[in-house]
């Protein structure tokens, strides 16, 4: 059985798809009490699971029960995706980002699933076991990948 916050992503990630505009504005108390969750449950999804390295802006308004805008990033360029990319990858990378990064591509179309786990499998803990400074590495070798993909 999938995890509340599983269940709860999935929903506003349907909605965001039905919205023609890519943009979602919904009340978190309402939500919570559509789940039977606390606000803070919610808050933990949108946090955790609509980040800008996934490939969402988020823009919480005070008051009224607690209004937050959820935009899907598009990009209408492969150079612009990978500026954007690029920097959110950095100098250094932990393999957590890195897998949202890589995620969102997903989500994108811009790689297929085999290219996912390909690139998991590059940028994982064990992989680069023996590197000196792992998230160093990691972020130079997504980097590239990314370069590659893109061209």
């Amino acid at each position: 059985m999938a995890r509340l916050s599983d269940v709860i992503e999935e929903f506003i990630k349907n909605l965001l798809e039905q919205s023609c505009d890519q943009e979602l504005q919904i009340q978190r108390n309402e939500l919570a009490d559509k789940f039977s969750c606390a606000p803070s449950q919610i808050n933990y999804v949108l946090t955790t699971r609509f980040t800008c390295d996934k490939g969402y802006l988020i823009e919480s308004k005070r008051g009224g029960g607690g209004c937050i805008l959820i935009k899907k990033i598009t990009y209408d360029t492969k150079d612009k995706i990978y500026e954007i990319i690029s920097s959110s990858i950095g100098d250094s990378l932990t393999y957590q980002n890195g897998v949202a990064i890589i995620e969102s591509l997903y989500d994108l179309d811009i790689i297929n699933k085999r290219e996912l786990a390909l690139i998991k499998i590059a940028i994982n803990d064990r992989t680069l076991q023996n590197a000196e400074n792992k998230n160093r590495v990691r972020a130079d070798i997504l980097r590239s990948l990314v370069m590659v993909l893109l061209s």
